[in-house]
């Protein structure tokens, strides 16, 4: 596969969408996301997902960074993603999007909270944040094709979840375009899940494998990177990248599609930013990948 610095355009976004304006029926979707997906997690965590991950976060300790919602924990961040992130599918509430059938809200969400928690981020970078995570999330399965991804016995939804709380992370933690690499390394050499999930009777493991892992995962690998962890700087492009790793017919093209309009400027103007952000249905309309406005559920 030429190389076409992929991950060093996606570094590029990560460091640059987070500092740009968005526009105002971006914003509104994306709080209304965010607050979806924290109806979810109070449900979620009065069920048996929710129980069990509860039950786990206190067992940690750890430090106090961030808190697990309902609870009167506080833990490290790594832990509060995982346990919020649970909670978060636990009840299968959360958003999806029609084409993939990724599910970024119950991972990217969690993931943005914990790491904003523990930065003292604004609710303006929380909201910039999640808008990188879902696109993210929903790039990587395009990039691989979700069907592929299904047929060859993985799980699409904690395959894409991953890459999306890697990117709401790595945007809270304020990471520069060389520590976005790796984080997106480090983030890449965690994905994983298996269709296996469909006979968890219980959603346990589901809830797991659809959300808690992944944001476990993307907050892992933003404070390695933000703690100065060095690692692989080209994970998309090289030999044995990510994509050809996980597809035999990989669209690296999908990973960048109309990323110029985004980082052409710290504040290019709303028509351009739509364009970017909301191009082939990546995420955030009413119709694509779901909230309180509109909203498709499934199980």
């Amino acid at each position: 596969m030429p190389s076409a610095d992929i991950t060093g355009r996606l570094a590029k976004y990560v460091v640059e969408a987070r500092e740009r304006e968005l526009a105002p029926e971006v914003q509104e979707a994306a709080r209304h996301r965010i607050l979806d997906t924290i109806a979810a997690m109070v449900s979620g965590s009065h069920l048996k997902p929710g129980e069990m991950a509860i039950q786990y976060a206190r067992s940690q300790g750890g430090v106090a960074e961030a808190s697990v919602l309902t609870t009167d924990i506080r833990t490290s961040a790594v832990n509060a993603a995982l346990a919020n992130a649970m909670f978060g599918h636990a009840d299968e509430t959360d958003d999806f999007h029609p084409e993939t059938k990724a599910h970024p809200g119950c991972s990217v969400v969690p993931a943005a909270l914990a790491l904003a928690e523990r930065e003292g981020s604004s609710g303006k970078e929380l909201v910039h944040a999640v808008t990188i995570g879902y696109d993210l999330c929903c790039r990587f399965l395009l990039a691989l094709g979700a069907d592929h991804v299904r047929k060859t016995h993985r799980s699409a939804e904690g395959t894409s979840s991953t890459l999306g709380a890697v990117g709401a992370a790595a945007a809270i933690a304020r990471l520069d375009e060389a520590k976005a690499r790796y984080a997106l390394s480090y983030a890449a050499q965690q994905v994983s899940g298996l269709w296996s999930w469909v006979r968890d009777a219980e959603h346990v493991e589901k809830s797991f494998d659809f959300s808690g892992m992944g944001a476990r995962n993307g907050v892992t690998a933003a404070i390695m990177a933000q703690m100065g962890f060095s690692g692989v700087w080209d994970i998309f492009d090289g030999e044995h990248n990510v994509l050809e790793a996980l597809s035999t017919e990989p669209r690296p093209e999908e990973m960048v599609a109309a990323l110029a309009a985004a980082t052409s400027s710290p504040r290019p103007p709303s028509s351009r930013i739509r364009s970017a952000i909301r191009s082939r249905r990546l995420w955030m309309r009413s119709s694509s990948c779901g909230a309180s406005t509109g909203s498709t559920r499934t199980t």
